[in-house]
């Protein structure tokens, strides 16, 4: 479609007609996102018109979420290993016009702050200890308890901005710098709790990032489990993929937006939740 034909159906979205509205709003949804900067022209030349406005503020969602949807879908398929791709595309679903560029560009300025403290060879929680020092004191990346249920503490971008998350937040962004320098440090889907794991041939520990970096062992997970009443399990001590993470951080939004009574956002992220578990 050329430019003036899709402004022309666009203008179309004021019929009264409900046959040839009904038919518009199809022809808007098969043509994607890509038309949405044509809606939001419309939308403010229709400044009076609530009616209207409210039309197309629902076509924009929809779109939106289609685009949200079927990118999360490509990821799993495609690029499972790109983490940070991952929850970028969770952000979005409140952030539409996130640019994946601005992430990037915030993990690297904390990789090189601590590339620049790790680049001798150094006992694996000596590493751990410099990382901390830099993410807890100065980049002051905290837990935010006082806010645990805030849908903004399993956005990555806001959590980048406030320095704020929940347990799964934090842990991304720190073991994605950690993994950028080459360190093995991956998650563990831990009951309750997010938490990561450093493991090689030669040694595994664990870390609580949610309490500022904590180093703990495989005996005190154990002990974890003993008090929430939870029998053991393999996969609550070793590492767990990047789509668990995914998958537990829109978990984490459905229990968020089901805190504020946001029902219609429940249903929605459950429904890419159940996408990404089949």
């Amino acid at each position: 479609m050329s430019e003036n034909e899709i402004k022309a159906l666009v203008s179309l979205l004021e019929d009264t007609d409900e046959e040839v509205l009904s038919h518009v709003e199809q022809e808007i949804r098969n043509l994607g996102d890509d038309i949405i900067p044509y809606l939001e022209n419309h939308w403010e030349t229709n400044a009076l018109d609530t009616s209207i406005q409210k039309k197309i503020e629902d076509l924009i969602h929809d779109l939106q979420y289609d685009t949200f949807t079927s990118k999360l879908i490509e990821w799993k398929t495609e690029r499972q290993h790109d983490l940070l791709e991952g929850m970028w595309l969770v952000a979005r679903y409140q952030y539409p016009d996130l640019e994946f560029d601005t992430l990037k560009m915030e993990i690297n300025q904390i990789y090189f702050e601590a590339w620049l403290q790790l680049r001798d060879e150094i006992h694996p929680q000596d590493a751990i200890k410099i990382l901390n020092n830099i993410f807890f004191d100065k980049y002051k990346f905290a837990a935010n308890t006082k806010n645990f249920h805030s849908p903004a503490n399993s956005l990555i971008n806001q959590v980048l901005e406030t320095k704020k998350g929940n347990p799964i937040s934090l842990c991304v962004i720190y073991l994605l710098v950690a993994q950028r320098l080459g360190l093995p440090i991956f998650g563990v889907n831990l009951p309750s709790l997010f938490i990561l794991t450093y493991k090689s041939s030669q040694i595994q520990f664990y870390i609580n990032v949610f309490n500022k970096g904590l180093i703990f062992s495989k005996k005190d997970i154990g002990t974890y489990l003993k008090q929430m009443k939870i029998e053991e399990q393999d996969m609550f001590y070793e590492p767990c993929s990047n789509l668990e993470i995914v998958r537990r951080s829109l978990l984490n939004l459905m229990v968020s937006f089901k805190k504020n009574s946001e029902t219609a956002k429940v249903e929605e992220i459950k429904f890419v939740y159940d996408r990404l578990l089949g």
